[in-house]
């Protein structure tokens, strides 16, 4: 079965909304792992504008399953997973001002620089994948940077699903391929639903784990969020 890892950046916003503590990130947290999902992601940035710093750093004893934290490498992000010692990191070259992440890393232009960052993460026992978009020559230049896992970037194959147009994953399925000839772990994420989670998984090979936050906590709104994770589990045996 795939794993699902609920990213509740969309919690924190919510909560940041109002200045307060409602909804309470850490409670919403243990019930997402209550409801059966086997991971939580979170993606702080460095304007803390949904996920802060100390939100990451309190849910490291109340998440026992799989922690994911997510980010652009900066320094500030490296001490704190080195500090918080998730599960897995998850590498996302995305900029400080980026509303959501929107491309997957040039692994071969950035070689030194992940493989430099990859390897201290190792060092302490963290696991590593790099966000990638479904391109042969990116996945294998995550291999030589050392990574355990990439994390394919779905936006295109979202899109492209939403048009009918099922041929959108072929990209998908030989960048999996190739990961798995080079024994890569797979994750994805970005824009996956409910609409479109069983096609991809059923088409990927060797799909262990998949991130999904925005459409999940969209849908919970109408169907409860106990009742979403739940569909999701069903729809990644």
């Amino acid at each position: 079965m795939t794993k699902l890892s609920v990213n509740i950046n969309k919690i924190a916003t919510l909560r940041n909304a109002r200045g307060g503590n409602v909804p309470d990130l850490l409670k919403v947290a243990q019930d997402i792992q209550a409801f059966g999902a086997q991971g939580i992601t979170i993606h702080p940035r460095p304007d803390e504008r949904h996920i802060r710093y100390q939100d990451a750093r309190e849910l490291k004893p109340l998440v026992y399953t799989e922690y994911n934290i997510e980010g652009n490498p900066a320094k500030k992000f490296i001490d704190l997973v080195l500090e918080v010692a998730p599960t897995q990191v998850t590498l996302v070259p995305d900029a400080d001002d980026a509303i959501t992440s929107n491309a997957g890393w040039d692994t071969v232009k950035n070689k030194d620089f992940l493989t430099e960052v990859i390897t201290e993460f190792k060092r302490h026992n963290i696991r590593t994948s790099i966000f990638v978009d479904a391109n042969v020559k990116m996945i294998e230049g995550a291999k030589n940077t050392g990574t355990d896992r990439i994390e394919l970037y779905t936006e295109s194959f979202a899109h492209q699903y939403s048009l009918g147009n099922k041929k959108g994953v072929d990209a998908y399925v030989e960048a999996a391929i190739k990961a798995n000839e080079l024994d890569l772990g797979i994750n994805a994420g970005h824009d996956l639903s409910l609409e479109n989670i069983k096609f991809f998984k059923d088409n990927i090979p060797n799909l262990l784990e998949v991130s999904i936050g925005h459409a999940l906590i969209c849908e919970s709104l109408y169907l409860g969020i106990d009742n979403v994770v739940n569909m999701y589990l069903q729809k990644l045996k």
